[in-house]
């Protein structure tokens, strides 16, 4: 390791390698430098709330230990490379956040039977500007007047299991400009179903979004701030159960009434329409059947 990456490591990891680095023979000395490399990868950024994650991506399933698959990511996307993404690492999910839409690319969460259950209530939280992001960034104000709701993307009802899970829920940041008639009725509804998956299946994993079709000289926005405002929005689920499947849905983001089952497509449509790569971590001959079959049936 040259002088410079040794600098770059955390002070844990430089003193690690200090001492040991004289005494190992040359194969534990490369064992070493790798654990040092992945130390450094899982390091925390300097902007509070954000983590890199830049080992979750690269990894894939196929080729971990078992003990290592107990931490895989399942529900994170792979890295985008074609738009502004800043991760943002909540107790409850994860966030894509966009700075040129001011809103996420995408939220992701490993829903689990016991996470659908909760005392803690939405009834006292308030929406909440989030700080973790630069300016200009969505504020309560740009909703105000602008005929959308702020859609959670990660619902409140996945997070009653945790106060601080509830409160993060209402950040901006996991929030997009949405019809109220579609976040009253059918995206309420894919919600409501993905609860009941989970305690019937004990886990799944959710990657949700927003969708935009019109050109950025004619996107429609809202505020001050300029916030995107989204022609539809994308869900995928995958269950890894027993045999894996997967499903997705696509809404207009509109009042007119949807049926959940012209909603159904599979991950390959969504993802031909947003440009992410959904579930890398599963192994490539899981991940490309899966993807390519969507029937509400089996689930």
């Amino acid at each position: 390791m040259n002088t410079l990456a040794a600098a770059n490591l955390p002070a844990a990891c430089r003193a690690l390698m200090g001492g040991a680095a004289r005494r190992l023979p040359l194969l534990a000395a490369a064992l070493l430098l790798t654990a040092l490399t992945a130390c450094r990868n899982g390091r925390q950024s300097a902007v509070p709330g954000v983590q890199e994650v830049s080992g979750f991506y690269d990894a894939k399933a196929a080729t971990m230990t078992d003990t290592q698959q107990q931490v895989v990511r399942y529900e994170l996307p792979a890295r985008l490379k074609d738009r502004p993404e800043q991760i943002l690492t909540r107790l409850g999910y994860t966030v894509s956040y966009n700075s040129t839409t001011r809103c996420p690319n995408w939220v992701a969460w490993h829903l689990t039977a016991d996470h659908t259950r909760g005392s803690h209530s939405r009834q006292n939280e308030q929406f909440t500007e989030d700080t973790s992001v630069a300016e200009p960034r969505a504020t309560n104000q740009d909703y105000y007047n602008s005929r959308y709701d702020r859609g959670h993307l990660c619902p409140a009802g996945d997070n009653k299991w945790s106060a601080q899970a509830m409160a993060e829920s209402f950040l901006l940041t996991n929030i997009c400009p949405q019809n109220h008639g579609l976040n009253s009725h059918e995206w309420n509804d894919v919600e409501m179903l993905c609860r009941e998956w989970a305690r019937k299946y004990g886990a799944i994993d959710i990657v949700c979004g927003p969708l935009y079709t019109q050109p950025a000289a004619q996107q429609r926005t809202i505020g001050r701030n300029r916030v995107w405002v989204p022609d539809r929005l994308f869900k995928v689920v995958l269950c890894r159960k027993g045999t894996p499947k997967a499903i997705g849905f696509i809404y207009r983001n509109e009042g007119k009434k949807q049926l959940m089952e012209e909603a159904v497509c599979t991950v390959d449509e969504v993802e031909r329409l947003t440009g992410i790569d959904f579930f890398p971590a599963l192994d490539d001959k899981t991940e490309k059947r899966i993807e390519a079959e969507a029937k509400l049936a089996d689930w």
